[in-house]
Formats: structure tokens, C-alpha cells, sequence
């Protein structure tokens, strides 16, 4: 989709459009409705900072769309192929940091009560790997704000794709 043609598009077309990206209703009332966009780029910036800060109820919604890190999303709606694609990027898996992010994944869903979410397109296992130990020391509510993050940069990330910048 171009961004002339979001811009045109019906609010419910356009809705459906970035639903994908970033499945919170209340960012995506926002996006919807500051509508046209003159560039890619001030699309891009109203989705960092749209509907900020999220909610614990719009995080935990948004949450139960994403598979653990390290796991292939199931499907094929747009959000799986997504996903799928973003972690493509992890390249092969080595065994033991496998292993590793597999048994972070459970501390962290034992500790938080939600899947670790991470931006994993540009990242490597080994990164997040690190990524997943450092946030395993966060407080609920410190975690909570880097989530928010991690949302924002997944949705910008797949907004960009989608828009065709």
C-alpha cells in the first residue's frame, strides 16, 4: 500500500491496514484519525509516539498476538507472515543458545505472566539472548516501559514494510 492510498483510504480500510503492525485499538484510532500523512517519515513519527503510553490491558491484548522469541508465529494472516519474517532474520539457530533463549523465555513468562517481547529484525540470538538476561532483572513496572518500546519499534518497523518507504 502507498502512502497516498492509506491516506485515501476509508477509516475502516485504513484501520485494517495498520491492524497488523500493531493490534492496540487506541493507536490505531490515533494513526486513523491524524490522517493525511505528507511523507513516510511523519508516518513513521506519529507511530513512535501515537497512543503513548499504552495501557497494561493494550500491552496484554497486544501480547497474546506475538509467539515467544525464537518460535515461528502460526498461520498465514499478515501478522504471522510478519513475524515469521522478523525473525527470519535470527539466521540458524546454534543449540545451546536455543536452549538458552528457550529457558529465558520460561523464566521471563514465569516472572512477568506474558511473553518476552523483543524488536528481533536487525538482532541476533545471541543479542537477544542478552537482551532477554538484562530485562529478566526489570521490575514489573520497569518492564512494562520497554515493552512499550518494543511495541512502538515493531509496529514502526512493520508499518515502514507495509507503506512501501
Amino acid at each position: 500500500m502507498l502512502l497516498e492510498d492509506f491516506n485515501a483510504a476509508g477509516r475502516a480500510e485504513a484501520a485494517a491496514a495498520l491492524r497488523p503492525c500493531l493490534d492496540i485499538e487506541r493507536w490505531i484510532e490515533e494513526m486513523v484519525d491524524s490522517r493525511p500523512f505528507g511523507s513516510t517519515g511523519s508516518l513513521l513519527e506519529a507511530a513512535a509516539r501515537a497512543a503513548e503510553p499504552f495501557t497494561n490491558a493494550e500491552v496484554g491484548a497486544a501480547l497474546a498476538h506475538h509467539p515467544r522469541i525464537g518460535e515461528r508465529a502460526a498461520g498465514n494472516s499478515t501478522e504471522a507472515r510478519l513475524s515469521q519474517s522478523e525473525q527470519a532474520t535470527l539466521g540458524a539457530p546454534v543449540p545451546a543458545v536455543a536452549a538458552a533463549i528457550a529457558e529465558g523465555n520460561r523464566s521471563y513468562e514465569q516472572k512477568f505472566g506474558h511473553v518476552f517481547l523483543i524488536r528481533a529484525a536487525g538482532r541476533s540470538r545471541e543479542e537477544i539472548l542478552a537482551a532477554l538476561h538484562t530485562r529478566l532483572a526489570h521490575t514489573p513496572e520497569e518492564e512494562q516501559l520497554v515493552i512499550g518500546q518494543q511495541l512502538r519499534e515493531i509496529a514502526v518497523l512493520r508499518l515502514e514494510g507495509l507503506i512501501g518507504a
